[in-house]
């Protein structure tokens, strides 16, 4: 969106009185597993108490996404479903009670929540919230547990992610969408939604690496590219990317990835080799693909005694860990994160902030640019493994 076309935009967007109203729009709504997603007209709900409406101006798809609209896991289907949860938008309404936003703010949605209240969102150590942490399972708004969306004649639409990103306008919960700046380019904000945020934060916040420190990551979508970016910033000295996709590399190396590991090209586990690389093991690994079998490479693969392993991706469920207890005695660690241990209404603001600054190579993730209705376009871009993020422009 080049920048005439903004400022018009906006202003007519400020000049239109659609608050307490609703409003019919677009969207691509998901009405069985694996079903092409159907571009159609939605009705969105004002919003209510502590709730935001916004305007979708971006949004691209991960590999979350790809994963519900598989419905892989049958405890969290839910149909007819709006899905999507990385975008960037500017703020239409809001409830009573919303203090930290107005019509017209830039916003970034973001499918962790902070409430701000709770006992782990007054904790420093943890980005948890009892009241609106992600939960694949919630599909209806914490207020009044219905949707804010729903089909012409009336039939409610479920939301995802507490997010529902794949339409013009969507509703959330105050806690879960923050603004930042209003010159912040939107179009590269949408990323910090999700993947880039995740990746980062894993290597910032999360594993803490350090400077002259050693880097495997496993596994080289948006995420894994994410964690390198952020692993070169503070100064590894060694990032090794392991891919059996050879395409990603390029990718890769313009991130800061200084060599690359395909396991197809090995002769030995992909542990021994970066053990061999390496003096013994890397400080940080970083799994990245939710497979186990990689999973426990990523673990092998650090140094006995200090190194530590931090775990992204998303496994299927039931799923039990790969090791033995008793290897943990070897001073190795691991440990999860989501959303990159980011708190998204106190620390997502300064992020983007950085990012305005020059500090990540967030161009380097999108791939791929589509109009919204060629959202399953886009899809399989991204299962055929050619995109990082693909974003549509609504």
């Amino acid at each position: 969106m080049d920048v005439g076309y903004h400022k018009s935009f906006q202003s007519s967007f400020e000049s239109a009185d659609t608050a307490g109203k609703v409003i019919t729009c677009k969207a691509a709504v998901a009405w069985g597993p694996r079903q092409p997603l159907v571009i159609e007209e939605v009705q969105v709900a004002p919003p209510q108490k502590m709730e935001v409406r916004v305007k979708i101006l971006f949004t691209s798809i991960c590999h979350t996404d790809l994963s519900a609209w598989k419905a892989e896991n049958e405890a969290q289907r839910a149909y007819p479903r709006i899905l999507g949860h990385e975008a960037a938008g500017i703020v239409e309404s809001v409830g009573e009670g919303v203090e930290d936003m107005k019509k017209g703010d830039h916003v970034i949605p973001f499918f962790q929540g902070q409430c701000g209240n709770c006992v782990c969102c007054r904790n420093e150590k943890t980005n948890l919230c009892q009241r609106f942490g992600v939960n694949p399972l919630k599909s209806v708004m914490v207020n009044d547990g219905k949707t804010r969306f729903s089909t012409k004649d009336g039939s409610p639409i479920f939301h995802f992610l507490n997010t529902s990103t794949f339409s013009e306008y969507t509703v959330l919960d105050s806690a879960c969408v923050v603004k930042i700046d209003s010159d912040a380019p939107l179009k590269k904000m949408s990323l910090l939604s999700c993947g880039v945020t995740t990746g980062v934060g894993a290597a910032w916040k999360v594993a803490d690496v350090q400077p002259g420190s050693s880097v495997a990551i496993f596994g080289l979508g948006a995420v894994g590219l994410a964690v390198a970016d952020g692993a070169r910033v503070r100064g590894a000295s060694k990032i090794i990317g392991v891919d059996i996709n050879t395409s990603k590399f390029a990718k890769g190396k313009a991130v800061g990835i200084t060599e690359f590991i395909n396991p197809k090209d090995l002769d030995v586990p992909v542990h021994e080799k970066i053990g061999a690389m390496t003096d013994g093991g890397v400080d940080y690994s970083f799994e990245c693909a939710g497979n186990l079998e990689v999973l426990r490479e990523a673990f092998l693969s650090t140094h006995m005694g200090w190194g530590l392993t931090v775990l992204l991706g998303i496994h299927p469920s039931p799923m039990l860990l790969p090791l033995h207890p008793m290897e943990l005695f070897d001073g190795r660690q691991i440990i999860g994160t989501i959303f990159g241990g980011f708190k998204g209404k106190t620390q997502l603001p300064k992020l983007a902030k950085q990012c305005m600054c020059g500090a990540l190579h967030l161009e380097e993730f999108i791939t791929h640019e589509l109009p919204f209705e060629k959202i399953n376009e886009a899809f399989q871009l991204l299962v055929d493994g050619k995109s990082l993020r693909c974003l549509l422009h609504l």
